[in-house]
């Protein structure tokens, strides 16, 4: 089985694939305000289970996500290629960098995601925090739990019409797929992958937008490559995708990062 996506310039050949993974409630379609700025490079814009034209897709767990995307690159034929994922899709990057098959991959952009947590008693209040939110979803009337889910802290920094524009985008998601899909994928479940992505073979970059405090102390903390994106929240690309595929940009062409891709091979 395989992922929904949409192949973006693949006509162009001689540069590495970069793969995009949306966020929770998201689609394919969120990633198109950054194509204008990446318009020389091939990109694959891939729904996640539940999500967009990959409603009737199921996964268990992080695990089945990162087979999903391994077996969606092999059917379109990409093998060199980056990642580049926002929150949930920041997340599963993390996953399957760490713990899928990352032949070709080249290195790995987050925005927004978190590595997952250290301690028993966050996993627990995450799992009620995620429990309470599926319940919502599948009890409240569909724009109401939207207007709650955009309310939340880590979106604070949008204003009522950007909420409003959110909320009415995702209105025909499906929340029965989408509840399912917060809990397969909760950080309650992730592990903590700290350990795991300073050993990796290749580059890992957080992109934060420089609003979004919470992410921007999350990435220091553990010491990660951190590049702000100006004047953005939590939502980076949306807010700014001009200096986000700028900064992207920059990275997958860095020389360092060629130099250590190459020490690392």
């Amino acid at each position: 089985m395989t992922l929904s996506c949409q192949r973006v310039n693949g006509h162009i050949t001689g540069k590495p694939w970069l793969v995009f993974l949306h966020g929770l409630l998201g689609s394919s379609e969120d990633w198109q305000s950054l194509m204008p700025w990446l318009s020389d490079w091939p990109c694959l814009l891939i729904d996640l289970p539940g999500h967009g034209a990959s409603t009737n897709v199921t996964a268990a767990g992080f695990a089945d996500v990162s087979q999903l995307i391994s077996s969606t690159l092999q059917q379109m034929e990409i093998h060199d290629h980056w990642l580049i994922g926002y929150s949930l899709g920041g997340r599963i990057s993390l996953y399957h960098a760490t713990h899928g098959d990352i032949r070709g991959l080249r290195g790995v952009m987050v925005e927004g995601a978190h590595p997952g947590f250290k301690s028993l008693r966050d996993r627990q209040q995450r799992r009620h925090h995620d429990h309470l939110w599926a319940t919502r979803f599948l009890h409240q009337t569909w724009q109401q739990a939207l207007q709650l889910w955009y309310r939340q802290p880590v979106f604070s920094d949008l204003t009522d019409e950007q909420r409003q524009q959110l909320v009415a985008l995702r209105l025909n998601n499906n929340p029965a797929t989408l509840a399912a899909m917060l809990g397969a994928t909760s950080l309650a479940v992730q592990p903590d992958l700290r350990e795991r992505i300073s050993r990796l073979p290749l580059p890992v970059v957080w992109l934060c937008g420089s609003l979004d405090s919470k992410f921007i102390t999350l990435a220091q903390q553990a010491n990660f490559p951190l590049r702000l994106i100006a004047n953005a929240g939590h939502n980076a690309h949306r807010a700014n995708p001009a200096d986000f595929a700028r900064q992207a940009l920059a990275l997958i062409t860095s020389p360092v990062l060629k130099e250590v891709e190459h020490d690392l091979s």
